[in-house]
């Protein structure tokens, strides 16, 4: 039995990285002057982790958006995605897995997600690409894009489970 709950894992990781890759790049929003863009890739790392758990976010989430830089054409950001987007889904898979699944909780839970994005882009950037001045430009767009990401994710999610009752049933 165990062999089965463990490939239904692995499959459901490996169906929402796809999701969370297909979500960033379908609609992606350049933006020069910080060699990035906007994406919907929070939307979909948001839901991946209140559906099915916050390791199943940050293993989706991290995978997913380092293979759309990728695939494309931002490679210089796919470690950066990697992390900051598996530890958004963690750390806001994991309060609403503690706390509960009420629609204050995940909101927490969405605000956690914008402030990991905005600051963990910072600071990486910083590190690892660029200035601090110039990732501090990316910062309100990088609160855009996790903000809209997240009241999309989290409204996904409401719809989602309120089709599919037994969607609780496979977190992890």
């Amino acid at each position: 039995m165990k062999e089965k709950r463990t490939a239904l894992h692995i499959s459901l990781i490996a169906v929402s990285a796809a999701l969370v890759a297909v979500f960033t790049i379908a609609v992606r929003i350049p933006v020069p002057a910080t060699a990035g863009y906007i994406s919907l890739c929070d939307a979909a790392v948001v839901f991946v982790s209140y559906a099915f758990g916050p390791f199943t976010g940050l293993i989706a989430g991290g995978l997913g958006s380092a293979f759309a830089d990728l695939l494309g054409g931002y490679p210089q950001f796919a470690l950066l995605s990697f992390i900051v987007h598996g530890l958004e889904a963690l750390l806001a898979g994991l309060l609403v897995k503690k706390n509960s699944q009420s629609i204050p909780t995940m909101i927490v839970g969405a605000i956690i997600s914008i402030i990991i994005v905005c600051g963990g882009y910072l600071l990486l950037e910083t590190l690892f690409i660029t200035t601090f001045s110039s990732a501090l430009v990316e910062v309100p767009m990088n609160a855009l894009q996790s903000g809209v990401g997240a009241v999309v994710g989290l409204l996904l999610y409401t719809a989602v489970r309120k089709a599919y009752r037994n969607l609780d049933a496979i977190r992890w």
